[in-house]
């Protein structure tokens, strides 16, 4: 199916990595011009490189930390032409209110929570000059699914859900769409780190990870893949009624809670 975006500008954060990689790739597929921000020069310059040679797209990198001053600014002034905007950098520490102090919490939402706020704010500007623009949230399911032992990501998500959702049901009046995407256990290096922990705290041993895999859904984390494409659909003319909601890619973890 041809998600007729060839020739658009898009600007991901958090490029570099994880889903943030396979947002890169889908888009690039689909014939979109690049726009790169993460921390690792390294890490953009080669993804910019291999995606350039493979789908003949512009690409463009930026490698700066996106908590310091002025970062945002920066971003904006180098790519705020962009059409479709992804918000994606960043990662909230787990851990109950007592493992999280104060200094760690703060540091989770500069880049996560107000990271996506700030960057929204004068990206919609921009957008809303040329009357036209996407701006997709990569939250996570945490927002759904309150849990006491990630309790500073779980706040955080569900913050960015009601941002999401207050912001898009007003933005078509600006010919924007504002989407939010909540991923379940995506099969990444963090949730590869996250699930040894888990292993270790819960079963005793690191190398019992598996045994936690096969309570998910098909027994696996979704794949990047299956994330990234969602957003290039999200991201496309064939959603253009789609805005001010939370679209859930969980394999129904979120949906298969009972009060029974």
């Amino acid at each position: 199916m041809d998600m007729r975006l060839a020739g658009q500008r898009v600007l991901v954060t958090g490029a570099s990595q994880g889903i943030g990689e396979g947002l890169s790739r889908s888009f690039a597929r689909e014939g979109c011009h690049l726009s790169l921000v993460a921390r690792s020069a390294e890490k953009l310059h080669a993804l910019a490189e291999e995606l350039r040679s493979s789908h003949n797209v512009e690409v463009d990198v930026l490698a700066l930390d996106m908590t310091r001053p002025g970062a945002i600014a920066d971003i904006v002034a180098w790519a705020g032409h962009a059409d479709i905007l992804v918000n994606n950098a960043g990662a909230i520490p787990g851990g109950t209110l007592w493992d999280v102090d104060e200094d760690a919490w703060r540091k989770g939402w500069e880049l996560k929570v107000f990271g996506y706020i700030n960057l929204t704010r004068s990206m919609y500007l921009e957008m809303k000059t040329r009357g036209r623009g996407v701006i997709l949230n990569n939250i996570g399911n945490g927002g759904q699914n309150f849990d006491f032992n990630y309790i500073a990501g779980t706040t955080g998500n569900a913050a960015l859900m009601a941002f999401t959702c207050a912001l898009g049901g007003r933005s078509l009046d600006d010919g924007i769409r504002v989407v939010g995407v909540n991923p379940g256990p995506v099969a990444t290096e963090r949730i590869a780190k996250v699930l040894k922990s888990h292993a270790a705290h819960l079963l005793g041993d690191e190398a019992r990870c598996a045994e936690l895999l096969a309570r998910y859904p098909l027994g696996r984390p979704a794949t990047v893949e299956e994330v990234a494409d969602l957003f290039v659909y999200l991201a496309s003319p064939r959603s253009n009624y789609t805005t001010g909601t939370i679209v859930t890619v969980d394999g129904g973890i979120t949906s298969k809670r009972s009060v029974s």
